[in-house]
């Protein structure tokens, strides 16, 4: 199958695989949330005596790596182009999400440190600005 659109996330080379991976995980859950299943190809894998392993997508999952900086301006762009995204900052980690929230609001966007963003946007738009990062590596 030939997929119009990509699935990719950056994570900041700066931080632990530990706070990347947690970041990862907020930042895929809520933009699957938002996309749903259908435009990112979820489907059914089964094994030989029938055990299920549901909601895999069929498309690539792309990650890549980049400095904070460099992320907060990916997230830039793909908000003037109104494409699908999570972007996950240092505030939303310590204390409860009540507290982050909060903190979060203390800051302006150039004072908040990426951990991460996800995209889901047509492929020949989202090459363009994500072909300067490399592929994550641990």
């Amino acid at each position: 199958m030939i997929f119009t659109y990509k699935l990719v996330a950056v994570l900041n080379k700066e931080i632990t695989s530990g706070v990347a991976l947690n970041a990862l995980a907020h930042m895929t859950l809520g933009l699957g949330a938002k996309i749903g299943s259908d435009p990112l190809h979820l489907d059914t894998y089964k094994e030989k005596n029938a055990s299920e392993y549901p909601n895999i997508s069929q498309m690539p999952f792309i990650i890549l790596r980049a400095k904070s900086g460099e992320i907060r301006k990916l997230v830039q762009q793909l908000r003037e182009k109104n494409f699908s995204y999570g972007a996950f900052v240092h505030t939303m980690t310590g204390g409860t999400y009540v507290e982050q929230l909060e903190n979060t609001a203390k800051h302006t966007e150039e004072e908040l440190v990426f951990y991460g963003c996800v995209a889901f946007a047509p492929l020949d738009e989202l090459n363009p600005m994500t072909k300067k990062f490399s592929l994550w590596k641990d």
